[in-house]
Order: structure tokens, then sequence, then C-alpha cells
């Protein structure tokens, strides 16, 4: 199913009993964050608080806070089905004969169907203000007791590349300065940043417009967070996760187009001459991310619905929101990472190891060195560029299993001659790197090893019961009175 906004999310999330809604007054700074974050570690639902001290529009958070709600917003099952539709794609083989052409037109057109469409009139245009407005009418939370204010959590940053002109949306953390400031958390390694970096080299006194839209439709919010490469328009990948267009708009002050339904729509530029302190800010790793200078966005209009929602999150101590779409986007672009590296059978993130700092990979080995292959492999792709320590398995392993994991992965190893160190770009937030965006990651080969590898002692079995024992003891079960 796919949703035109966000309020069919709501809607969706309403009648599946994920969502609660709360009257009472509840402020923005601190309290609605302190809420959100002990239903979050309960397993809680989503949360609408319809009553923000300070302002008329409601606040919705923890919208993807549960495996199950992300399904929802994407309109499945199981987040592996989206898995197996992007498989079926990067599979296309190209057709031999008059009948295999003919039947590849229906999947050609599907695929075409994906593309964003621009529409002249959308409901985020329904209230336009040019003047009188001001950031403080929205109910931004102040997430932290540290944090250095409100921040904008839950908001797609759209820009272009000022050459290609090609179109970015990504989702950044913006600390709001005033009634018409805020910064804007390009961290280094961000699209956003690079169309920064270069607009700054081609004008570097100038302006680069910038659009922000809140309350999208979960499709195009999860799109916004997804690795994509640099040259895939998020919006067509929202299309293909929600199996229809997302509708654009082009924005009142700005050439750039936002989605059309959006609840909240900020428009404005980044001045390229001008950088601020930004931070710090309650972070996912479970600390504050430090002060730092970054560009800051001036808010020139602000569009929106009659009747706003505002959407936000909030991120710190693990397990919260952000974990249930950091596990769908490891379910989802798996087959990629497979594509590319064919002997992985599985892999995951644990919530402790906040995305980047853990991945245990699960491999199908067939000759010496091949888990070392994968480790430099994940830290040559993306963002698993910045992962801190890869656990490579063998394919009997379950990787969601940490007990399983460790107690292989511990007896597989000798650390002298498994664990390898290598040096790279690291997460801008890791305050441990020895310099900023730059530091060590490590490996660990915990694969089973042979003579091909220069291991000629014998490698013993595993203890199990054989099946006929247990058979037998299963039919005793109930009478053992256990």
């Amino acid at each position: 199913m796919a949703y035109d906004d966000l309020r069919e999310f709501i809607k969706a999330l309403d009648q599946a009993g994920e969502l609660k809604r709360i009257s009472i007054e509840v402020d923005p700074i601190l309290e609605i964050a302190e809420i959100t974050d002990r239903v979050s570690k309960l397993g809680g639902p989503a949360l609408l608080f319809e009553n923000a001290k300070g302002s008329n529009i409601p606040v919705l958070i923890n919208s993807l806070g549960s495996q199950r709600r992300v399904e929802i917003a994407l309109g499945v099952e199981s987040v592996d089905d989206v898995a197996q539709r992007i498989q079926e794609l990067v599979h296309l083989k190209p057709p031999e004969g008059l009948f295999e052409k003919l039947k590849m037109i229906p999947r050609l057109a599907e695929i075409g169907s994906f593309i964003p469409k621009t529409v002249k009139n959308g409901p985020v245009h329904e209230v336009v203000e040019e003047r009188n407005f001001s950031l403080f009418d929205l109910p931004i939370l102040q997430c932290w007791p540290g944090d250095a204010g409100h921040y904008i959590t839950f908001g797609t940053v759209f820009s272009h590349h000022p050459e290609s002109g090609k179109r970015n949306c990504g989702l950044y953390r913006m600390q709001v300065y005033d009634e018409r400031t805020t910064g804007m958390h390009w961290q280094i390694h961000k699209h956003g940043a690079e169309h920064f970096r270069r607009a700054t080299k081609l004008n570097k006194s100038g302006r680069m417009e910038v659009a922000v839209a809140i309350g999208t439709d979960p499709s195009v919010t999860f799109s916004a967070m997804a690795p994509l490469p640099p040259d895939l328009d998020e919006m067509l990948f929202a299309g293909f996760l929600r199996c229809k267009p997302v509708e654009m708009i082009r924005c009142r002050t700005v050439d750039i187009e936002v989605p059309a339904t959006a609840e909240i729509v900020l428009e404005g530029y980044v001045d390229l001459s001008e950088l601020r302190t930004e931070g710090p800010f309650g972070d996912h790793t479970g600390y504050y991310s430090l002060p730092d200078e970054y560009p800051v966005f001036h808010v020139t209009c602000v569009c929106r619905r009659r009747d706003p929602i505002y959407l936000t999150t909030i991120v710190g101590p693990p397990p919260m929101e952000d974990y249930f779409m950091g596990n769908a986007v490891e379910r989802i672009f798996l087959p990629l990472m497979k594509l590319q590296m064919p002997e992985i059978m599985d892999m995951h993130m644990p919530a402790e190891g906040i995305f980047h700092n853990l991945m245990i990979v699960a491999i199908r080995k067939s000759y010496p060195g091949q888990a070392r292959k994968v480790m430099n492999a994940i830290w040559s792709l993306g963002q698993a560029m910045f992962t801190k320590c890869i656990v490579v398995v063998d394919d009997d392993v379950n990787v969601r299993d940490l007990r399983e994991v460790t107690w292989k992965a511990l007896n597989h190893i000798d650390p002298e001659r498994d664990i390898q160190f290598t040096l790279g770009p690291v997460d801008s937030l890791d305050h441990s790197s020895r310099l900023p965006n730059y530091g060590s990651k490590m490996g660990i080969d915990a694969t089973t090893k042979g003579p091909s590898e220069g291991f000629y002692r014998p490698w013993p079995d595993e203890i199990k019961m054989d099946a006929k024992t247990k058979a037998q003891v299963d039919a005793k079960w109930d009478l053992l009175g256990i």
C-alpha cells in the first residue's frame, strides 16, 4: 500500500493499533523527548502529541519505532519483500528473442512509472508565508539537557548539484539559531556537503538554494536516509518503494521541487561564505556530538498545510526509532551487497553497534583470505566505509543471534592471526577517532581455518546430539514432568 501523505500513514497506524494520541499539554523542551525515550525502550507505539506547549501544531514521533511500523510505512508484510523486489530488478537479463522482449515491456513500463511527477498545485501550498513567520511557531524539540538548543531532526533537505543539477535529498539535523536561521549539519562525507563544496568552489561569495520538507509520506522520509548511490534520485527510489510516482511541486521562492503533500516546507538558502558553531547535540551514539562549524540555512519562506502536523524523531542510547529504520536499510540493501560480493549469505548490524560500529557478516567460504577480501570490499562501499569493526563468520552462523556469534567467533580466532587493522574515513560522529573523520578500523576473520590458510591442526566438530536421541526424548518429554 502506498500513502499519498503523512496523514494516510497516521490513519494506517491508528487502524493497526500502533498509534497513541496524547491530549494533555506536553512541553517540546525535553518532556516530549523523555516520554518518547521511555516508550521507545519499552517497545511502545507511535505518539501523536495533540497539545504541544506553545504551539497549535500536533507532534508525531516514534512513527517508525518498530519493525511492524516500518513494514506498515513501506506497505509490506516484511521488509524482505522490498529486498526481493530489488533482487529481481538487479538480476534482470537482456531479452534474447522477440517473445522475451515483449515480456519485458510491462516490467520496463513499471520502472518508468516510478519517475517523480511535477504538479502545479498541492496541499503544501495551502498557506504561504514570506514575511510574518517564525521558526519558533513550530513545536521544534530540544531533546536532551546538553543540546545547544532546539533541533529539526526529521526534515528532508533538498539541494541541487551546482554543476550537474542533479537533485539530492537527505536527512540532516538543523539547530535553530533564531526565528529565521538554522544550522545545516552537512557532515563532510554527505552528498549535501559535496554540493556545498562544489558551489563554494564555483562562487565563494554566492548562495546555494535549499528547501526542507517536514512531514513527508514515509517512503520519501525513508528514501532520504537510505544509502543510495550519488547519481540515484531519492524521489525515484521513493517511487519504487510506493509503486507510484512522488508528486513534486516547485517552491515559491527557490528553484527546487519538493513533495507536494508535505506538511511543512522551509525555503531558503545557504550563504557559501558563512559558517557557524553548531552543537552539541545528543546523538544516536548515546553521547553528545561535539560543537563544530557548519553552514547556516536562512529561511525566506514557509509553506504549509492549513493544519500541519510536525514530524520529528529523537536519537540517543539504543534501541530507538533510528535502529528500526537502520535495520530496514540493512535488509533492503542486502541484495545489492550480495550482487557485488556473492559469497555473502547474510549480515547484521546490532543496535548496540550504532550502525557503523559493528557489522557481522556470514559468508560461504571457498578460498583462503576470502574473509579479508570481504572486509576490504565492505570498507570501499559508500557509507559502509564507516564500519569500525567487521566480524566475518561462516555461513552456518546466525548473524542475528549474538550469543551464537560470540561463541563461534571467540572459539574460532587466533587474535594475532585473524585480526587486521586499517586506516581510513570514519563517521564524523565518532568521538574516539584520533582525528575528526579519520581513524582506524578492525576486521576479524572468525571463519573456520584449514591447510589452505596455513592451519594444519585438526578442526574439531561442533557438539550436537544425534537426531535419533532427540526424537526419543521428544516423545518422552511430557511424561518427564519437567
